[in-house]
């Protein structure tokens, strides 16, 4: 059987968590989950980026020791759990976890063997935000294009790893499907960059300007790894990749699929530069990777910086945890970011929830318990049978709109046939003495119990909480007819 390894990118514990790293989170939730619902074997890791720059900045701004300082955020990122569904198999810190160390040493030591590592003085321009060093023609107007504002002149003598050597590789992994990118825009961002050009890049830091606070460099200890190959080393490091190998031999370096869900601000470092460094250690690459746009509040993008960050815990405590997750995964477009409001959220939870699939399941459970007292009649014909497959090839593809939307289509479907076959009549000629129109209502009802079931068992993995309900509701006796999701004014 494939497994199926899925992770997030692990964010800058330098503030709290905004509604952009819940949608990640969810994407990633969901494709784990549904994997899991065809049975097969699933490990889902997510975690923090503890060993920035920007964390140490932070720390200081806020007069706390740096170590203290990313523990407390680090845990607020962890305690995502609960409140917004999840279902991660681990949660990895980079500047706490004994397996990090050890796989980043290992994977810099296999990258020196192959001679890709030298050290030489650098200046460029850096911007703080994203930890990287940019090439002038890429700020428009000076400007980092991430963060709009202007990057620092820094001159370094730094370690470099030699990008250059592995863009004919890099670029027939991607052309070839070996590393799938979705959606095609970004597939095609990527090739772009490849086919002009790697340049080697700055893989260290001077220890002193990092305060101490990060992973030396074997044999250097001067010099702290670039918190980038830090962090990108973490999809194999918490599998035990240099302190013991066991989970990574089964879930990297055997047969599988690996998928990392990134947002588009850091394509470049997980389709290009990461790849690269495995190459360069001789270990397998991903088999995909799948990108997200942003969200944005008025047209701006959410971030701690720009200070129109939204808590996903307040929202979630407002509106629950099923409307959360609902308007994440069917509202966010596939490409092109998407403007965030409470009033999208809720229109979309009454129109899809609330009025849609809870209403469904209310009316059918009514309809059971008033005509046939609670029994389920046997069903015939199987009006959902298309949806599990509906559902696989959207998430293949990485688009929760297509996959919410086979969900919701299903919703329509089912009503039309209630209205179509009026099991109200039908219980009305029975009544008068029609066996015909009887067994025509037994039909329907129990066509309509099960495809509310494959509805309830489908939503599972994007609705965690509400498809128990339903589930239950819809169980063996038939429960009581009752609201699942509530409606909001």
């Amino acid at each position: 059987m494939t497994r199926f390894y899925v992770t997030t990118a692990i964010p800058y514990v330098n503030a709290a968590p905004h509604l952009g790293h819940a949608l990640e989170l969810v994407q990633a939730d969901v494709l784990a989950r549904h994997r899991r619902l065809r049975g097969q074997e699933v490990r889902f890791l997510t975690g923090t980026d503890d060993n920035a720059l920007k964390n140490v900045a932070a720390a200081r701004a806020a007069g706390v020791g740096v170590a203290e300082f990313v523990a407390a955020n680090a845990a607020r990122f962890a305690a995502l759990r609960d409140p917004l569904d999840l279902s991660f198999d681990d949660f990895i810190r980079t500047s706490a976890d004994p397996r990090h160390r050890a796989g980043v040493h290992r994977l810099w030591d296999q990258c020196a063997n192959s001679g890709d590592l030298y050290r030489r003085t650098y200046t460029g321009l850096y911007c703080p935000g994203c930890e990287q060093f940019w090439d002038p023609s890429e700020l428009p107007g000076g400007l980092c294009p991430e963060h709009g504002r202007a990057p620092d002149p820094v001159a370094e003598r730094n370690w470099f790893f030699q990008l250059s050597r592995y863009g004919g590789e890099i670029l027939a992994a991607l052309e070839s499907g070996r590393v799938r990118i979705e959606p095609a825009a970004r597939r095609n961002e990527v090739l772009a960059f490849v086919r002009g050009g790697l340049r080697d890049f700055s893989v260290s830091r001077p220890a002193a300007r990092a305060e101490g606070w990060g992973i030396p460099v074997p044999g250097d200890p001067d010099q702290v790894v670039y918190v980038w190959w830090d962090a990108l080393a973490n999809y194999v490091t918490a599998l035990g990749y240099g302190s013991g190998d066991r989970d990574y031999a089964r879930w990297w370096a055997g047969s599988g699929e690996r998928v990392h869900v990134i947002g588009k601000g850091i394509v470049r470092f997980h389709a290009v530069y990461w790849l690269a460094l495995l190459l360069s250690a001789g270990q397998p690459l991903p088999t995909a990777v799948f990108v997200h746009d942003y969200l944005t509040a008025d047209g701006v993008k959410l971030s701690k910086s720009a200070g129109n960050a939204v808590d996903p815990l307040a929202v979630a405590g407002r509106y629950g945890v099923d409307a959360l997750r609902w308007w994440l995964l069917r509202d966010v477009a596939a490409t092109g970011d998407t403007d965030f409001t409470e009033h999208r959220l809720v229109r979309r939870a009454n129109q899809d929830l609330a009025h849609g699939i809870g209403n469904l399941v209310n009316r059918t459970v009514s309809l059971v318990h008033r005509y046939r007292g609670g029994r389920v009649p046997e069903p015939s014909a199987n009006t959902a049978a298309d949806l599990p497959g509906a559902i696989d090839r959207a998430l293949s593809t990485f688009d929760f709109r297509a996959a919410t939307g086979a969900l919701r289509g299903l919703v329509g479907t089912v009503n039309r046939v209630i209205e179509t076959e009026r099991p109200w009549e039908l219980a009305r000629a029975e009544q008068a003495g029609d066996r015909v129109a009887g067994a025509r209502l037994d039909t329907v009802l129990g066509g309509v119990v099960r495809d509310c079931r494959i509805l309830a068992r489908e939503l599972e993995p994007f609705l965690p909480t509400g498809a128990r309900l339903l589930c239950r509701q819809l169980g063996t006796p038939l429960g009581a007819p009752e609201p699942v999701f509530p409606r909001w004014p």
